[in-house]
């Protein structure tokens, strides 16, 4: 198994009196990375796609959880989404079986979150578990291996199965991206027609990098523009896309809002296309880079508990910079995505003159140990 960052941190919080919960897509990990937590400790471990458990742990009572638990500890309930009330469960063990350690992971959130917020309020430790990181590869087999490997992984992305099965990567990322990435959003209602939502997926992942608009979106997949913003929440929710505001402040022709749309995992976004060409043979190179680093440094800044916000800069005379982060005390820094040797970066007069005293840096393959390892 490769290590995952949040082990130790995991570790040091069992048997506070709380709740752990972790979220993330799935596939990502998280019953691996509870395993390991628990390495040597005797538990319980529950699923929520078994109907049995689901039946025992959904409006349940405090006679039933203690016969259900038993002489166990530590009880791990693994797809807790899929159990009704959960939060009230969780809720119940917490304060009613005091010297027993719930564990609860959660591949949608909007699910999930939404279900234990509320009962658990002061009662749970909340993680987040993405797909493996620059990072932990580095901790896993060295800086320099995983420098080389940097093109595989805009191809093939950090899908913790991917990365252990070479070889098999395009049947399992097809496989992955197919529906079982999404198997949240198809059981909800509220994704009525499965065939739009594989059409948006599509034109988000064509046009990686770019601006986007909903109205067009629409347009291009033949549906209104409150069902895409439905459906593109929804994806940010099951951990598939996330959205990136464009940052507007002190220029008059700033583009207001702007959004541009990144997928958690190149893999997913080139399997969804089914274009798994080498790099050399590519068009979408840039695009591919820029939603790798941004995507890995969204993974370092959560992981390392550094508190940032983070914009796309553009005027309406397409001048842009790809990257800006909000540090605190209003410190911003602006960062540029290379790819080529030969690409020549310029930071915008406009910006750098209506922002004074921002930090810029050009983010190439060379220095990508600067801005993901810290």
């Amino acid at each position: 198994m490769i290590p995952r960052v949040l082990q130790k941190a995991i570790q040091e919080r069992l048997f506070k009196g709380k709740a752990i919960l972790i979220f993330g897509p799935r596939q990502c990990g998280k019953s691996t990375l509870v395993e390991a937590v628990l390495k040597d400790k005797e538990y319980l471990h529950l699923s929520g796609d078994d109907s049995n458990v689901r039946d025992a742990l959904s409006n349940t009572s405090l006679p039933t959880l203690k016969t259900v638990i038993g002489k166990n500890k530590i009880l791990f309930i693994d797809e807790a989404q899929r159990i009704t009330n959960i939060g009230l469960t969780l809720k119940l063990i917490t304060d009613q079986i005091k010297d027993v350690q719930v564990i609860a992971t959660g591949s949608s959130a909007f699910e999930l979150s939404s279900q234990v917020n509320e009962p658990l309020t002061g009662r749970k430790y909340e993680f987040m578990l993405y797909p493996l990181s620059f990072g932990e590869m580095v901790d896993h087999h060295g800086f320099l291996t995983e420098r080389k490997l940097i093109e595989y992984r805009l191809i093939y992305g950090y899908y913790p199965e991917i990365v252990s099965k070479q070889g098999e990567e395009k049947e399992l990322l097809k496989l992955l991206a197919g529906s079982y990435l999404y198997k949240d959003l198809l059981m909800l209602e509220q994704v009525k027609k499965p065939v739009l939502l594989e059409k948006l997926l599509k034109a988000l992942a064509l046009q990686l990098g770019s601006e986007v608009s909903y109205n067009e979106l629409a347009q291009t997949i033949g549906a209104n523009k409150q069902t895409v913003e439905k459906y593109i929440d929804l994806l940010e929710k099951a951990y598939v896309v996330f959205v990136l505001p464009a940052l507007n402040r002190n220029v008059r022709n700033e583009i207001k809002k702007g959004k541009k749309i990144f997928f958690y995992d190149c893999g997913i976004r080139n399997a969804i296309i089914n274009n798994f060409k080498p790099m050399t043979s590519r068009t979408d190179v840039g695009m591919l880079w820029e939603n790798y680093v941004i995507s890995e440094r969204m993974k370092f800044l959560h992981y390392n508990n550094l508190d940032a916000k983070q914009y796309f800069w553009r005027t309406t005379q397409q001048q842009e910079i790809d990257l800006i982060e909000e540090h605190e005390g209003d410190l911003l820094k602006a960062f540029e995505f290379k790819w080529g040797k030969n690409d020549k970066i310029r930071f915008s007069q406009t910006f750098t003159e209506n922002y004074p005293g921002t930090e810029t840096f050009v983010i190439s393959p060379d220095n990508i140990q600067d801005f993901l390892l810290g």
